[in-house]
């Protein structure tokens, strides 16, 4: 228990300055602690300036870390999206559509590709280079074999039907095959139609001859063809004489030989060949024989 002589004396010095429980209430309010008052509400103020700055502060705060958590989220949706189309899988509703859009463009491609011929692309400007382009290479033409042309078959003059003439355009082409002149044509064509009237005969004599392809029989010896050439007299073997270009061949072969021939009659030219028993029977074939050539040759 404090001394109580020492009430009065509030102003001693030693006396304890921070103990305002031994000071009177009145001289708290009015006295010497007045100050102090002033400074405990100036702190007190203070103090609640803090406090609302710090709760500003905070309010601030989460604000801010709203906003961003906002922003996180949008960026996270934003990520999903573009993974979702871009390297995520797809849903299967989706999958399906990309799908059909994806065949719907391959077939309209190679329709493209297809039907329509290799466009030729536009010229590129003189600044920009041109781009390279693989062009298909165009098929080649596939070869189409030729056929022979037909030979043309030259209607029949001087009186010959289709066998005889046929024969006789023989007897020219081959003729021509060799070079010979006109005037050996005709000689031999003369001489044809007088052995054996421009047909191809065999000979009942030679069986053998009837074996290949003739138009008529004769029994004149062995003698066989357009010419009645004989193969026991050298002429050649009867399934050649019973051809008519080998049967041609022989007959201007041995008129050739004969010197002078050019100058000579025709009937006199036959015969030097022929050497027949009707020596002059040739000449009166000789008109026939030019209208023949002639047509043939035209």
């Amino acid at each position: 228990m404090r001394n109580d002589g020492t009430l009065d004396d509030q102003n001693k010095l030693g006396w304890p300055a921070d103990r305002s429980d031994d000071i009177p209430s009145a001289d708290r309010l009015h006295g010497t602690f007045q100050p102090r008052l002033r400074n405990v509400r100036l702190l007190s103020t203070r103090l609640d300036g803090l406090r609302n700055f710090l709760a500003a502060r905070r309010r601030r705060t989460k604000v801010a870390v709203a906003t961003g958590a906002v922003c996180c989220l949008g960026l996270a949706a934003l990520t999903q999206v573009d993974a979702s189309s871009g390297g995520q899988s797809p849903v299967p509703d989706q999958r399906a559509e990309i799908t059909q859009r994806a065949e719907a463009d391959a077939a309209s491609r190679g329709l493209a590709r297809e039907s329509a011929a290799p466009a030729t692309e536009a010229p590129a400007p003189a600044s920009s280079p041109s781009p390279t382009a693989t062009l298909k290479p165009k098929p080649k033409p596939k070869a189409t074999s030729k056929s022979k042309p037909k030979p043309k078959r030259i209607p029949p003059v001087a009186g010959l039907d289709r066998a005889q003439m046929d024969n006789a355009k023989k007897i020219v082409e081959t003729g021509r095959k060799m070079g010979v002149p006109r005037r050996a044509l005709v000689i031999a064509v003369a001489t044809a139609m007088q052995e054996s009237s421009l047909y191809n005969y065999a000979s009942g004599v030679l069986p053998e001859s009837q074996n290949y392809p003739h138009q008529a029989i004769g029994w004149d010896h062995d003698s066989v063809g357009l010419f009645q050439q004989r193969p026991s007299t050298g002429w050649g073997p009867v399934r050649d004489l019973m051809k008519p270009e080998f049967a041609t061949r022989q007959f201007l072969t041995a008129l050739l030989a004969i010197p002078g021939w050019q100058n000579l009659p025709l009937t006199l030219a036959a015969q030097a060949v022929q050497v027949s028993a009707f020596p002059y029977a040739y000449a009166q074939h000789e008109w026939r024989a030019i209208k023949v050539v002639d047509a043939i040759l035209s």
